[in-house]
C-alpha cells in the first residue's frame, strides 16, 4: 500500500507529518511503514495501491474524481477561510506595500504549475472577476519557487496557497521581502484521497483519530486541526481556467 502527504511536506515539518502517518497507521491497523516521498505524484494518486494521500482540488476535479475516493478536506484552523477550505494570497514585492489589486494589471505572474488551484485557477478567476489582466506568465515549479521569483524581481507577483505562504513566513527569510496585496475567495481545501476500493469511513475515522492524537502544538505546526467531509460537488463547482 502507498501513503503520501506531499502538499505541505517540507524539511522543517517532515517529522510531524511522519508522526501523523504513524498515528494513522496505528488507528487504521494497517499500511506501509513509511510515507512515499520520492515517487511521481500522478503515479501515487492513481495507484490502485493508494491507501491515503493528499492532492490538489484542480487535479482532483479534472482528472482524478472518477478514479479515486474522496476522504475529506483539512480543517486548517485559520481565520482566512472556514474549515475545509483555503485560499490564495496574492503576493508582490514589499516595495508594493500599500498598493491594491488594480496595480497588478498586466503584471508578470509566477505560477507553480498549470493544474494548480491556488497558484493558477484561483488567481485567474479572481483577476477575471475584477476585470484585471494577468500579463506574462512564468512557470516556477512550486509555490516556494514562485515566491522566490517575486522576491528576486523575476516576476511581479504570485498567487500562493495560504498554508504554503504561512510556512514560508515561518521558515524562509525571503518571505520578509514580500507583501500580501489581496486574497482570493475561499475554495475547498486540498483533498485527502484513497483508491476507489478502499473503506472510506474506516479511513476517515482513522485520520480523524490520528489528527486528534497529535499534540496541539503539532496540529498548529501542520495547520491541521481536523478533517471535514465535503461532497465531490463542492470541488466540481469551482470554475476551471484556461491554460496559462
Amino acid at each position: 500500500m502507498i501513503a503520501a502527504f506531499p502538499m505541505y511536506d517540507r524539511p522543517e515539518v517532515a517529522a510531524t507529518w511522519d508522526r501523523l502517518w504513524h498515528l494513522f497507521r496505528a488507528a487504521y491497523g494497517n499500511g506501509p511503514q513509511q510515507q512515499t516521498r520520492d515517487g511521481d505524484l500522478w503515479d501515487t494518486w492513481k495507484s490502485p495501491d493508494l491507501l491515503l494521500a493528499q492532492t490538489c482540488g484542480f487535479p482532483y476535479r479534472t482528472r482524478l474524481k472518477d478514479k479515486v475516493a474522496l476522504i475529506g478536506a483539512p480543517d486548517h484552523g485559520i481565520l482566512e477561510a472556514p474549515a475545509g477550505h483555503y485560499c490564495s494570497v496574492v503576493a508582490a514585492h514589499r516595495r508594493c506595500e500599500g498598493q491594491n489589486l488594480p496595480a497588478l494589471d498586466g503584471a508578470t505572474l509566477a505560477y507553480n504549475e498549470p493544474l494548480s488551484q491556488s497558484g493558477w485557477a484561483a488567481v485567474w478567476r479572481h483577476f477575471d472577476q475584477h476585470n484585471i489582466r494577468i500579463g506574462p506568465r512564468l512557470q516556477s515549479g512550486s509555490h516556494r519557487e514562485s515566491a522566490q521569483m517575486v522576491a528576486q524581481g523575476t516576476a511581479d507577483f504570485a498567487a500562493l496557497d495560504i498554508i504554503s505562504w504561512k510556512l514560508m513566513e515561518r521558515y524562509d527569510d525571503f518571505a520578509a521581502d514580500l507583501v500580501v496585496i489581496d486574497m482570493t475567495p475561499p475554495t475547498p481545501a486540498l483533498p485527502f484521497i484513497s483508491a476507489c476500493y478502499q473503506d472510506v469511513e474506516r479511513i476517515q475515522k482513522a485520520l480523524r483519530d490520528a489528527i486528534q492524537t497529535l499534540t496541539s502544538g503539532q496540529r498548529e505546526e501542520l495547520y491541521l486541526q481536523g478533517l471535514v467531509t465535503l461532497p465531490q460537488s463542492s470541488y466540481e463547482a469551482v470554475p476551471n481556467p484556461p491554460a496559462p
